[in-house]
């Protein structure tokens, strides 16, 4: 039996304060129980997770440093660096492996400032406005995609 493979999901800025921040915008899920459908979904799958969290740009990119090689794919909801950091998305644009963008609302449906996104010319996909299924929906895409590729390799 092959090790099982593992997905990114790396989270920003004050996304640790879900269930309380905002819940008329964000909702009243906690980003433990993001984590939890993440684990359960990926699971079902034969994936892993590596889910992080953190408020602090440099650390988002080292993440995506140390995970680049080793992850089958990437679920990212960078928050507010999606629509300021330069350096998370260069960091990105060094990962081989499917990179899927995810917001809990509908950014396109915000502030101005929200429709601009460093994440999204480095994504293979975009999700927002699902609430906490987009995380659901991008773990599944990214196990197909996973899954995809394999079949395709052993077929050669």
């Amino acid at each position: 039996m092959s090790p099982r493979r593992t997905i990114a999901v790396l989270n920003g800025p004050n996304l640790n304060l879900l269930g309380t921040r905002e819940p008329h915008l964000y909702g009243t899920a906690t980003l433990a129980d993001v984590e939890d459908l993440c684990r359960r979904t990926a699971d079902t799958l034969g994936f892993d997770v590596d889910f992080r969290q953190t408020n602090h740009e440099g650390t988002l990119v080292d993440s995506v440093h140390e995970l680049r090689c080793s992850a089958s794919g990437f679920v990212i909801n960078a928050a507010a660096y999606t629509h300021t950091s330069v350096a998370l998305h260069d960091a990105l644009a060094t990962v081989a492996a499917p990179v899927v963008e995810v917001h809990l609302t509908n950014v396109h449906a915000r502030e101005e400032f929200r429709h601009r996104s460093f994440v999204a010319p480095v994504a293979t996909a975009v999700i927002a406005g699902c609430g906490p299924a987009g995380y659901e929906f991008a773990v599944r895409h990214l196990a197909a995609l996973a899954t995809h590729t394999d079949t395709k390799e052993s077929s050669r």
